[in-house]
């Protein structure tokens, strides 16, 4: 049981404070990669919750390895992001707000995902770039600004 699964089990749907990560992964001409997500439909950054002892270099790696099978190494931090915006409520109920380190990552081996979370993923240019479920900046997303703390 994975330690937001022991959480949920003691306070149910209530607001969780979740210390997450998110990936910028880009292929050569400077698309990004999206994922969606299989429980909700939604399309946002290969992404997840920080485990407890856990750091958030080693998260990403993790997160972005189940999602999409990519082997990354993390190469920068793109910002932080939090507050009030960055609340989502699930399908089933549960409600988190993200604190979430953006992170640049570079692809250096692709094997089998190793979970069925993502039904989706592929790599869009800015003005292609499909709806997704938290608000980073276009900015800071596609490059055009190097590192922020935002929101």
């Amino acid at each position: 049981m994975s330690y937001i699964q022991n959480l949920r089990q003691k306070v149910g749907c209530e607001l969780l404070e979740i210390p997450a990560v998110a990936a910028l992964i880009r292929d050569a001409r400077n698309q990004l990669l999206f994922v969606r997500k299989s429980e909700d439909g939604v399309w946002g950054l290969p992404a997840g919750a920080i485990e407890p002892g856990e750091s958030p270099k080693e998260a990403i790696k993790r997160e972005v390895f189940e999602e999409t099978g990519y082997k990354v190494s993390p190469t920068r931090i793109a910002g932080v992001f939090g507050g009030a915006a960055f609340r989502y409520t699930y399908p089933n109920g549960h409600k988190v707000k993200y604190l979430v380190t953006l992170i640049e990552c570079e692809v250096i081996e692709q094997v089998a995902a190793s979970d069925n979370e993502i039904s989706e993923m592929k790599y869009f240019a800015e003005d292609d770039m499909p709806k997704i479920v938290l608000p980073y900046p276009l900015e800071v997303l596609y490059g055009h600004i190097s590192g922020c703390v935002g929101n």
